[in-house]
């Protein structure tokens, strides 16, 4: 099955977006080295306004993406689908 996988930094300024991907239950929220990775079976989608991020950190959030493409990265929410 095909994944939908991004990396965020694990620093403070970051919790927001770990906290929303959490509070999802398709999502899966693990360690890798000093970076959060996000992973699941569907689109991952993420809502800027609940993250708390202002958008300098918003736009900046995402480290990398794993067999993925960004299809929103906006101000309004960070939309990661499978390739």
């Amino acid at each position: 099955m095909t994944m939908a996988r991004f990396y965020v930094l694990e620093v403070p300024e970051n919790d927001g977006v770990i906290k929303i991907a959490r509070q999802d239950p398709a999502n899966t929220v693990d360690s890798v080295g000093p970076y959060f990775r996000i992973t699941a079976a569907s689109p991952i989608v993420i809502d800027r306004r609940a993250t708390g991020c202002r958008h300098a950190v918003w736009y900046s959030a995402v480290a990398g993406l794993e067999g993925s493409v960004i299809t929103q990265h906006d101000k309004d929410a960070l939309r990661v689908e499978a390739r």
